[in-house]
């Protein structure tokens, strides 16, 4: 009976597992980052321009914030399923409404509310699955959901490139849609399986009865440090592939590659930063995240050529999302007791904090500046996640 009972389990947290990992491939790589290797395309479409694609990012990452805190308001383990589905259909509906809209105006209000569903989901997906988790025991899976993201970014890279010849304007995210209603079908048939119960923490004869304050002294530097994250990385993962085209030769194969550079980079530390978080603690992690990071918009900064454009795309690349991973399993560890609600303030000081990028960088472009100085506001973001993470308490 054990053995049927954990067998059970096992093939249960399997499907819950790629049901996450299809939901954030659908919501955030397909939906949201797709945009990044689509935007050269756009730009040498007359569709768009560089401060155009600018304003589109900043309003997508406007409605990323505005997500986020919808679901701090919906987390509820009681809510928490019904929202997390509408946010994965009206994402996908969203992307294939912008199949068949070339027009500036009508974008920017379609990826508004691309963000806000992006932001809904992003944030109670994770959450609900790492409650899931810990109630069956197997914590260790839950960074694994992040596979949905890396893997996201790749399959997203490589279906914009490979149909880059044969569509033009709009039509350029079909396959971008197809793809993604797919993925969200088989994900809304297992989520609707999904149950969760919230364990009891702080009772009455508990000896540490928890606060339902956020903020506190062990988790508001992990906080702090997270605003550097989310600053410090949009600007690649948003500007790289157009930093490629125009600083790069037109023939040059590295173009048409940073972007699958930058997401098999991301697939391959997935398994590595969640090993580490579990071996040697997430803390240690983090604080690695962001040295690797700093170092990658470091090297486009000082060596703004091919060199520097790769060494940017495989070390952002490959930390961003361990910073992701690592910050929420350490701040439910700090407050065990409010998971999807801290996971939603955490994701709207991510989503509030990457919005300033783009902005900050059409300001600067509009002022006479480059695209390739406006990174520098990254590296001092990473630099700012690195001082306070070493700040974070070890226990």
């Amino acid at each position: 009976m054990v053995s049927t009972t954990e067998n059970s389990v096992k093939k249960e947290a399997l499907r819950y597992l790629l049901a996450g990992i299809a939901t954030l491939t659908v919501v955030h790589a397909l939906g949201r980052f797709s945009f990044t290797p689509l935007l050269p395309y756009f730009i040498s479409d007359n569709m768009l321009t560089i401060t155009q694609g600018a304003d589109l990012a900043t309003i997508n990452y406007l409605g990323y914030l505005i997500g986020a805190l919808l679901a701090v308001r919906y987390s509820g383990l009681k809510f928490i399923k019904r929202y997390l589905l509408i946010g994965l259909v009206g994402n996908v509906l969203i992307t294939i409404a912008q199949c068949f809209t070339p027009q500036f105006d009508l974008l920017l209000l379609w990826r508004l509310l691309n963000g806000v569903t992006n932001g809904i989901t992003f944030v109670l997906a994770p959450a609900l699955l790492l409650e899931w988790f810990i109630m069956n025991n197997k914590p260790q899976l839950s960074g694994l959901v992040y596979f949905g993201v890396a893997g996201g970014l790749l399959a997203g890279g490589l279906l914009v490139d490979s149909t880059a010849s044969f569509l033009q304007s709009a039509q350029r995210w079909i396959p971008v849609a197809v793809v993604s209603v797919i993925l969200a079908l088989y994900s809304t048939i297992q989520f609707v399986k999904i149950s969760v119960q919230r364990p009891e923490y702080g009772s009455t004869n508990s000896k540490t009865p928890y606060s339902n304050r956020l903020f506190d002294r062990r988790s508001t530097p992990l906080f702090l440090s997270y605003i550097g994250a989310g600053l410090g990385y949009i600007l690649p993962m948003t500007f790289l592939p157009t930093l490629a085209h125009d600083t790069m030769p037109t023939d040059s194969i590295w173009i048409r590659n940073v972007w699958i550079i930058t997401s098999t980079s991301c697939l391959v530390f997935i398994p590595i930063w969640n090993w580490m978080g579990h071996r040697y603690g997430d803390r240690l992690s983090l604080i690695y995240t962001y040295i690797l990071q700093a170092l990658g918009v470091a090297m486009v900064l000082l060596t703004p050529s091919g060199v520097g454009i790769i060494a940017c795309a495989i070390l952002v690349g490959s930390g961003f999302l361990g910073s992701v991973m690592c910050t929420q399993r350490l701040a439910r560890y700090f407050q065990p007791h409010q998971g999807p609600r801290l996971s939603a303030a955490l994701i709207a000081i991510y989503a509030g904090s990457q919005l300033i990028g783009p902005w900050l960088a059409k300001l600067w472009i509009e002022h006479g500046g480059t695209l390739l100085q406006s990174f520098a506001v990254g590296l001092g973001a990473f630099i700012w996640g690195l001082f306070w993470s070493l700040r974070t308490p070890k226990t």
